[in-house]
């Protein structure tokens, strides 16, 4: 039998069935595979940080529609407290445990960009846990592990695993989200009772009233709840906190309840 005679195997090379399912993108983002993507999707970016040789993170929270130079404020004080809360910030304040901070975002643009920033500026590690979003989220370049995510459950995870302290800025419902995902997590013993620092008294005020008004007076949440969340206006004072509980309690020595 000549070669040119021979059976060709193109039709069963050309099967889906034939491709090596790395190889297969319909294998691979099909139904039957979204568990596994939800596992590589997490442990990639566990490796990511866990490289950094993170023993704890500052995490900052905030608007992505926040512009530098706008009248609030907000971006330069989220700048700053990330960069007394990194290198050139803890040896400016003499705070030896501030050295040790690596800030993580959102990863993206407004607040968490400044965070990033003032992270790189003060010398420190940033770490931006970015989402696909179809607008705003386009990653910002100060982060030094950039880390890309399409699930929300796994970056929160990411987020919180390895915290030490957790700053809300202005924000919308994003910010909302992680701050009643966190708070939930700290009430119910799931993690450790880290600050919680809500930052602008102004935007957080009439929140905290409600919550009191309505969800403290009619024993919806338990007393003392509220007294989970600290309040400033003084990015000095974000710094302080986030530094007396690192001296008096120190980041934490085990993975916490909520992530064994």
């Amino acid at each position: 039998m000549n070669v040119s005679d021979r059976p060709s195997n193109a039709a069963q090379m050309a099967n889906a069935a034939y491709r090596l399912p790395a190889m297969d993108q319909d294998f691979l983002l099909g139904d039957s595979t979204r568990g596994i993507r939800f596992q590589l999707e997490y442990q990639k970016a566990e490796d990511n940080l866990r490289a950094l040789k993170i023993e704890s993170t500052i995490v900052v929270f905030g608007s992505a529609r926040v512009r530098e130079g706008e009248a609030n404020g907000w971006y330069d004080h989220a700048r700053e407290f990330a960069k007394i809360c990194s290198l050139e910030g803890g040896a400016k304040l003499n705070h030896k445990i501030a050295r040790h901070n690596v800030i993580a975002t959102g990863g993206g643009p407004g607040i968490m960009e400044a965070a990033n920033k003032g992270a790189a500026q003060g010398g420190g590690k940033s770490v931006g846990l970015n989402i696909e979003l179809p607008h705003e989220q386009a990653g910002n370049r100060f982060a030094n592990v950039p880390v890309q995510f399409h699930y929300f459950f796994a970056r929160k995870v990411s987020f919180v695993k390895y915290s030490m302290g957790f700053i809300y800025m202005p924000g919308g419902f994003g910010t909302l989200d992680e701050l009643f995902e966190v708070v939930t997590l700290v009430q119910t013993g799931r993690i450790t009772r880290f600050p919680m620092i809500l930052f602008g008294r102004r935007h957080w005020s009439g929140l905290l009233r409600w919550m009191d008004a309505t969800l403290e007076d009619h024993k919806l949440i338990s007393p003392g709840d509220l007294e989970l969340l600290r309040v400033t206006d003084d990015p000095d004072e974000v710094v302080q906190i986030i530094c007396d509980y690192r001296r008096e309690v120190g980041p934490p020595t085990e993975v916490p309840k909520a992530f064994k």
